[in-house]
């Protein structure tokens, strides 16, 4: 994996269920804390032609544009429970189209462990007015690229693709 960028989260004691973890409904939550976090982040290393090292993703796709979320998949590993530190929601950038780009991301411990959840995002850039896609721009590309890193490891892609390599 290349570029993976770790955002810390708290766990509250209302995203835990009556079954005493966190709710498969709040990792979503999860997720959006962590793209929420690494947008809105100084680009730093990431900011190519067009961009600043203290501008944002988020500055870079301006007051015109958006992002929308098109797809979200999580494949939950092991449950979560309360407790008093923070967990911690690694992100990174899996694929990056015209107008779209996925995230990938974990729900581990700090060291990357013990894994809870694996998800995958996509994410679709459009114009505000029109509600049509738009093509990233270079600058926003090249971010983007500066956080790529391996597609998402879910268990089940990877049983799906043994089952078809012995069937052939």
């Amino acid at each position: 994996m290349a570029t993976v960028i770790q955002i810390p989260l708290q766990i509250r004691f209302g995203d835990i269920d009556s079954y005493g973890h966190v709710n498969n409904v709040v990792y979503l939550q999860y997720l959006e804390d962590a793209r929420v976090q690494l947008t809105h982040t100084a680009l730093a290393d990431a900011a190519g032609a067009g961009a600043e090292p203290h501008h944002s993703f988020y500055e870079l796709v301006g007051p015109e544009l958006f992002i929308l979320v098109g797809r979200h998949e999580i494949e939950y590993l092991l449950p979560l429970q309360f407790r008093p530190t923070p967990v911690f929601v690694n992100i990174w950038v899996t694929k990056v189209g015209g107008s779209s780009f996925e995230f990938g991301y974990s729900v581990a411990e700090a060291d990357g462990g013990t894994i809870y959840a694996l998800a995958a995002t996509s994410m679709v850039l459009v114009n505000r007015s029109t509600g049509r896609p738009v093509r990233l721009t270079d600058a926003q590309r090249h971010a983007l690229e500066t956080w790529s890193g391996d597609p998402v490891p879910f268990r089940r892609r990877a049983a799906a693709e043994t089952a078809l390599a012995g069937a052939k």
